[in-house]
C-alpha cells in the first residue's frame, strides 16, 4: 500500500473517535455509537452478505462498494470497543509471510479448549 491508502485508514479512524462523544442526530456514525454493538455488529453481518452477493453476481464495482462498506462498519465497531486501524495493519503486517495454514493452526492453538474459560 502506498502511504496515502494507508493514510485513509488513520484519518477514517481519527474521524470516528471523534464521532464518539458527539450527539446522534449529528453524524451517521454517532448514531451507530448511540444504538450499540450489537446494531453495528448486525451491520457488519449485513455489508458481509451484501459483498457476498456481489462477488456470487461477479459484479466488480459493487463487490469494490460493498467492500469498503464492510470495511468501514467492521472499523466503526472496532473504534467503539476501543480499538484502531493500525492494530489491523499490526496484525496483518505480523502474518505477512507466514503461512496461512500455519497462522490458522497458531491461533488454534492458543484457544483453550472447549468449555474451559481463560
Amino acid at each position: 500500500m502506498v502511504p496515502e491508502e494507508v493514510e485513509i485508514l488513520s484519518r477514517l479512524s481519527q474521524t470516528l473517535k471523534a464521532r464518539k462523544g458527539a450527539s446522534p442526530n449529528s453524524s451517521y456514525v454517532a448514531s451507530l455509537y448511540a444504538r450499540g454493538v450489537d446494531v453495528m455488529a448486525r451491520k457488519v453481518g449485513e455489508e458481509a452478505v451484501e459483498t457476498i452477493l456481489a462477488a456470487k453476481d461477479r459484479d466488480h464495482p459493487a463487490l469494490v462498494r460493498e467492500i469498503a462498506d464492510l470495511w468501514f462498519h467492521s472499523l466503526v465497531l472496532l473504534v467503539d470497543l476501543g480499538g484502531s486501524a493500525q492494530e489491523v495493519l499490526n496484525e496483518l503486517t505480523r502474518r505477512e509471510g507466514v503461512s496461512g495454514h500455519i497462522e490458522k493452526a497458531a491461533r488454534q492453538d492458543a484457544q483453550p479448549p472447549q468449555g474451559v474459560e481463560s
